[in-house]
């Protein structure tokens, strides 16, 4: 039998997960800041909960997916947060980008009260989200990622315990790093091959099955030469793990020499005023350094 599910945060990731976890056949309770967010889901078949706190009584695995590290701790540990509705034995899963310390730190609390933690955040995209093919990386305790199997595979495909709690969020934003260094390289690539005179729709046909290859280059260059900037992640939200990243490399004594490059070039579109764009937008700041825009004729 299947364990009652509370979800948390409704945001570009969040409802996708939600509607496949209803979709999948689980018992869901929602919650969401805005309230309005919850209303569709709730015609969908989700039960509607009354704070953070209301959705944890109501569950017995409850999943936080919210911005940011101060918006994780708000949800679990305030005055009405999570960790004065869970029952002992219940099961934690923030499924946000937050800092492994905190992370930490938030499950020594919940473990003091005797409830279990995973950190457990995804990849993929607001594509992914609503497909259920997310990419799912997870710290923690084997029996509780065990116990969590069924909901991860009806939120996504790719689902690696990654080690302890907390090494979720770090390979995470391993792949933060991955994601923006690459699309630096996209962005380049167009930009050079616009300049050069090139069809730019040949030229992803040709290389994207080559060595060059990429999950960003397949799915967000089309969208760039296409005039597309809806986002799959926003510059705002790419650019809050980027901080991320770079803090935690600043602990680790590591150089994250494009990392960095990439953040300055992202401060560059939020001062104007581009931040709930795509993050594929970083683009548009090679763009202006060029004087060439990469668009198919």
């Amino acid at each position: 039998m299947s364990e009652r599910v509370g979800f948390i945060g409704l945001g570009i990731m969040g409802r996708g997960m939600t509607r496949n976890l209803l979709k999948a056949g689980f018992a869901v309770c929602v919650w969401n800041r805005t309230p309005s967010r919850m209303d569709d889901l709730v015609a969908e078949g989700a039960t509607r909960g009354e704070s953070p706190a209301d959705v944890a009584a109501r569950s017995d695995i409850i999943i936080t997916c919210v911005s940011d590290t101060p918006d994780v701790e708000a949800v679990i540990l305030s005055e009405r947060g999570v960790i004065h509705g869970a029952k002992p034995g219940s099961l934690v899963i923030d499924m946000s980008t937050i800092s492994p310390q905190t992370t930490r730190t938030i499950a020594e609390k919940l473990a003091a009260r005797d409830v279990h933690m995973l950190d457990a955040p995804i990849s993929g995209g607001s594509e992914g989200a609503a497909r259920g093919t997310l990419s799912i990386m997870v710290g923690g305790d084997a029996a509780q990622v065990e116990r969590a199997q069924p909901y991860f595979q009806a939120m996504g495909k790719a689902i690696t315990h990654v080690g302890p709690i907390g090494s979720g969020q770090m390979v995470k934003l391993a792949n933060q790093i991955l994601v923006v260094v690459n699309m630096l390289a996209v962005g380049e690539a167009l930009v050079f091959a616009q300049a050069g005179g090139l069809d730019l729709e040949k030229t992803l046909e040709a290389v994207v099955p080559g060595a060059a290859g990429s999950w960003m280059l397949a799915n967000r260059g089309p969208q760039v030469i296409n005039n597309d900037w809806r986002p799959g992640f926003t510059v705002d939200l790419q650019q809050k793990d980027l901080r991320l990243a770079l803090e935690a490399a600043e602990q680790l004594g590591v150089p994250l020499i494009a990392t960095s490059l990439v953040s300055n070039l992202y401060r560059t579109l939020q001062a104007k005023g581009l931040g709930a764009e795509g993050n594929h937008a970083l683009v548009k700041a090679l763009e202006g350094l060029a004087g060439v825009e990469a668009r198919k004729a």
